[in-house]
């Protein structure tokens, strides 16, 4: 069985996500995070970072979005959602997964502080550079592997719809397209439904 230890004002919602489109069973463990539950032993002996996701299978521990999604795609082939590792998709995949965390979300953080990125030292680059780059990936669309949805759009289009929610990304059309198209997912709809109902108990 699946665990996930989640919180659904964290980055664990898109793990959370990502476990409805595999449609594989799976429980949850809350973790409040304003009671610090995530800084407890217990917890820190799964994840001495302290910090949500994390994912159980087994005996497994993962942590790190990108990560579990990439664990998860691979584990459960039938959900299609990740290229095989011979297929030459897979290269155009992979960028994409390490994309989001090495690039797109350093360069939202540099737009939301408004503070000039540091040429010599950011490896994620410019953040004009990171939108356009992903821009052109959007345009002809509809998803990052083109006609094909995978966990890349998971991540990615989970993490755009976010930062349009919060006004840190310009709202490209391009953007806003890719976060709807997102939206109408049946299993992001289920996931969304699924946190409604654990809120109102």
């Amino acid at each position: 069985m699946l665990t996930l230890y989640h919180n659904p004002q964290s980055r664990s919602q898109i793990v959370h996500y990502m476990l409805h489109e595999l449609g594989e069973p799976f429980d949850i463990v809350a973790v409040d995070l304003k009671a610090g539950e995530q800084k407890n032993p217990a917890f820190l002996k799964i994840n001495a970072m302290g910090k949500i996701p994390v994912l159980r299978d087994g005996d497994v521990i993962v942590s790190e979005t990108p990560a579990i999604l990439t664990y998860l795609a691979d584990k459960f082939p039938a959900a299609k959602l990740a290229p095989a590792v011979t297929s030459p998709e897979r290269a155009r995949y992979l960028r994409w997964m390490f994309f989001y965390g090495s690039v797109f979300e350093p360069a939202c953080i540099d737009l939301s502080l408004k503070r000039e990125t540091p040429a010599s030292m950011a490896g994620w680059g410019r953040p004009e550079d990171a939108l356009d780059t992903l821009s052109a990936a959007l345009i002809p669309g509809p998803w990052l592997l083109g006609d094909t949805f995978s966990a890349a759009d998971v991540l990615v289009a989970s993490g755009v719809a976010y930062m349009l929610g919060f006004k840190v990304l310009p709202e490209r059309p391009e953007y806003l397209a890719y976060a709807a198209r997102l939206a109408d997912r049946p299993a992001y709809q289920a996931a969304k439904a699924a946190e409604a109902a654990r809120a109102a108990g």
